[in-house]
């Protein structure tokens, strides 16, 4: 017995030490998997924020990016440029463009002659006005006096403020370019969206030179080396003016795949130490922007840390089970060795156990499996709901956006035939109806992002009769396009709503849109809306002469996508919208088959006070 366990010493040695390697790889191997599991989904929020990063500044310059052209063809500029001595017309000029520039709400916009000289601006008034200041070296100017439009960023060599410029060539009646015009917009109010987020937006010039950041003490910081090539087409376009440039002291590491930068937190406080960010980055080709934006790997790393500390426990613990397990094995066999009846007892009572404990392991294992795939359908499950759920918001702002693009068509085309006639007051009127609309788009979008929180829009009073007319506006095009006929029974007395305007008015929209469908080819086309007060609630009535509503489908005919139209011809989300916004407005709604045809009933609480609620 004594030789037994002299030999059993050694071999224990080397099983535990064997196991202790095993342990250790696997650690290793985890530690390893975990850290990059967590950089790769740090890099897909990253690249999430980038989308929409970059699709707002696209929004953002595309307001004013033809702004150039309609004003150069105006008849007051034409003059102007072509006659720069006339006094009286150039002091009208310097007014009208201060009003415009008030209306855009752009930074400067101004009139530039041939040779380069500025001769009127909506700036004049100013102390840095840039009346007089030549710019025949700025790009935008070069490539507008080559006929074409032109967009550039810079530091503003008179005002020394940051900003973005489009211009446009002014053309005489034979299409000669006798002047350019430059809006110039200015850029920090959208450095101050960025600012809060845990993300830090970095965009970047064509050499790699930060000319917007969520960080201050980045600007003017270069990503690339600043080398004499750099450094002249710079200098040649003065597009930072006198502002020095430095290179970013960053550092370029390995992420398995991800692309991590080691920068500064603050360039400014050096006492905020340096950070590992995870690099998302995406070209704007129009405008020869690279917008990246950073998200701390910080979090995700003790993240991963934390993956790694639980399998290490989880490992100690089945070895301690097991060196349990072992040293509970080797005091029943001493004690067996006493008799040999015993031994034949404990021999038999071992097998048993053994047996059972095959099977405990072999159920374990099964479990183990069974956790694992479970865990894999769980997170398969996730990202399918991610993607149905940007796919439904994709196709709400699709749905929701039509009606009022179609109208801002209309108003655009209509503001052409005007100013082709000479008839600037309504065109301008025109033009003032496309922003209110481009400011409903707007708010649709707003309410479409807020989708998945709580909304916090203001509940306030809202009379029906004006929001009416605005939306006959909307729906004008559908409605004709349909043959269909809204007639309207609105008492004068109806008391207010207790609604938002814009979410209300898409609820009115959205029914009158459905019911042109629905009488599209009928032979009685009117549509009849109609609305009464009754016990501290209002009650509006869309009834159509169509087809109607069977009782089959009227109970599902509020859920997303759902539709009785053709292929193409809708995606069924417009009722389903509107159930929703009259939901949130304390309201119901319900479909009646009316015979010929379906009525819509929406019942929402009248105002009592004019102080706004949360929707």
């Amino acid at each position: 017995m004594r030789m037994q366990r002299n030999t059993w010493a050694p071999r224990r040695l080397a099983l535990s030490a064997l196991a202790a390697a095993a342990i250790a790889l696997i650690v290793w191997a985890g530690s390893v998997l975990a850290h990059r599991h967590s950089l790769a989904q740090g890099y897909a929020r990253a690249e999430t924020a980038l989308r929409l990063t970059v699709n707002a500044l696209d929004a953002d310059l595309a307001r004013y990016e033809v702004m150039p052209q309609l004003i150069g063809n105006l008849d007051l500029i034409r003059q102007l440029a072509a006659d720069p001595g006339d006094r009286a017309l150039r002091d009208a000029t310097n007014r009208w463009l201060a009003a415009q520039n008030a209306a855009l709400r752009a930074s400067d916009i101004y009139l530039i002659l041939p040779d380069g000289e500025t001769i009127a601006a909506s700036n004049y008034q100013q102390e840095l006005s840039f009346v007089g200041q030549n710019f025949s070296y700025r790009p935008y100017f070069i490539d507008a006096m080559r006929g074409r439009p032109a967009r550039f960023y810079g530091v503003g060599t008179t005002s020394g403020v940051r900003g973005y410029f489009f211009s446009a060539p002014v053309r005489d009646a034979a299409g000669g370019i006798i002047a350019v015009v430059a809006v110039k917009i200015g850029v920090d109010r959208i450095e101050a969206g960025w600012r809060g987020s845990e993300y830090r937006v970095l965009v970047t010039d064509p050499d790699g030179t930060a000319f917007l950041s969520s960080e201050p003490s980045w600007l003017y910081h270069s990503l690339y080396p600043l080398t004499a090539d750099r450094l002249a087409r710079t200098a040649a376009s003065r597009r930072y003016a006198e502002t020095p440039l430095a290179e970013f002291p960053l550092q370029r590491l390995d992420g398995g795949g991800v692309e991590l930068l080691r920068l500064p937190a603050s360039l400014a406080d050096p006492a905020a130490g340096v950070r590992d960010y995870i690099a998302a980055s995406q070209t704007m080709a129009d405008a020869g922007w690279t917008v990246h934006v950073l998200l701390d790997s910080a979090a995700l790393r003790a993240e991963a840390r934390l993956m790694v500390l639980s399998l290490v426990l989880l490992l100690s613990a089945a070895l301690f089970g097991a060196l349990m397990l072992r040293q509970r094995r080797a005091r029943i066999a001493e004690r067996l060795a006493a008799t040999a009846e015993l031994e034949r007892r404990v021999v038999e009572r071992t097998a048993d156990l053994a047996r059972v404990n095959s099977q405990l392991e072999q159920e374990i294992a099964e479990r183990r499996a069974t956790e694992v795939e479970l865990r894999a359908a769980q997170t398969s499950l996730v990202q399918v709901g991610k993607l149905a759920a940007l796919g439904q918001m994709s196709a709400s702002l699709s749905h929701e956006i039509n009606q009022p693009l179609a109208a801002a068509r209309n108003y655009a085309d209509s503001a052409a035939i005007l100013i082709e006639r000479g008839d600037y007051a309504r065109a301008r009127d025109n033009i003032a109806e496309i922003l209110a609309l481009v400011d409903r788009m707007a708010a649709i979008g707003k309410h479409l992002r807020q989708a998945a929180r709580k909304p916090g829009d203001k509940l306030g009073a809202v009379a029906l009769a004006p929001l009416l007319r605005e939306t006959r506006t909307i729906v004008g095009t559908r409605l004709a396009a349909s043959g269909a006929v809204l007639e309207c029974d609105i008492p004068a007395d109806l008391p207010p709503l207790r609604a938002g305007p814009t979410r209300l008015q898409q609820v009115l929209v959205n029914l009158i849109t459905n019911a042109a469908d629905a009488v599209e080819g009928a032979q009685d086309r009117r549509i009849t809306l109609s609305a009464r007060a009754e016990g501290g609630r209002v009650t509006i009535g869309l009834r159509d002469r169509g087809p109607g509503v069977p009782e089959t489908i009227a109970a599902r005919i509020f859920d997303p996508f759902f539709t009785t139209k053709g292929m193409g011809a809708g995606l069924g989300l417009g009722l389903s919208i509107t159930a929703n916004i009259v939901r949130d407005f304390g309201g119901e709604i319900s479909v009646r088959d009316a015979g010929p045809g379906a009525e819509f009933r929406v019942v929402l609480p009248a105002a009592t006070d004019a102080r706004g609620e949360a929707a």
